[in-house]
């Protein structure tokens, strides 16, 4: 089918930001009296908006985070964004093959806009999104994996969810493409097959991603 609209996940998929984002929390976390290891990060907030690190420690100890956990999160991860991340590999070559198809693209992204926009300039990719094409769990109040983010990004692009095509690398973004009606294809350098159960389909490396899109 050939797909009116690909829906690009950010962090992991865009940008080499997992492991950088993901060592960063559980060391916070940790120091913060809740242990968790980088494996237990990966495992629970992969692909997930802030809010789920506060639901699930609250549901898991009965504690709230401190007033400030989001500021000092945010500034630790920027700090090491600006310092060390890189776009992942590939991904540009994409980005030219769908402009040179005409076929159009965003991201959604569980992250913050400011989040998108830092990770961006550090790695170039600023030239190929722009405001219009950029949305951010922020834009809807509940991220991944409820459908809310991928239905609006449809609606704002003009295309019906059937024909759009998400790419993801979390389990909590392909539950959500799911429930928006939207095909997605599973990343896999991170994630496991196994741990993307629903996708359409699952790719390791980008330079396999055009034929997966027809182009």
């Amino acid at each position: 089918m050939r797909y009116e609209l690909v829906v690009f996940d950010n962090d992991g998929v865009l940008v080499d930001s997992e492991p950088l984002a993901n060592t960063i929390l559980a060391g916070y976390l940790t120091e913060l009296g809740h242990p968790t290891s980088y494996e237990d990060s990966l495992r629970d907030y992969m692909g997930a908006a802030i809010h789920r690190v506060h639901d699930l420690i609250g549901e898991r100890t009965g504690q709230r985070l401190p007033d400030d956990f989001d500021e000092t999160l945010h500034a630790r991860t920027f700090a090491a964004f600006e310092r060390e991340l890189a776009a992942v590999d590939g991904v540009t070559e994409v980005l030219k093959r769908l402009v040179a198809d005409g076929v159009p693209y965003c991201l959604a992204s569980s992250g913050s806009h400011e989040r998108i926009r830092v990770g961006h300039r550090k790695t170039g990719l600023d030239a190929w999104f722009r405001d219009e094409n950029i949305f951010s769990a922020e834009d809807v109040g509940r991220g991944k994996p409820a459908p809310d983010l991928f239905l609006h990004v449809a609606a704002r692009m003009g295309v019906a969810p059937e024909r759009c095509v998400v790419v993801e690398d979390s389990w909590l973004g392909v539950q959500a493409a799911v429930a928006a009606g939207m095909d997605v294809y599973g990343f896999t350098a991170m994630t496991p097959e196994e741990r993307l159960v629903g996708a359409n389909g699952y790719f390791g490396a980008m330079d396999e991603l055009p034929a997966i899109l027809g182009l």
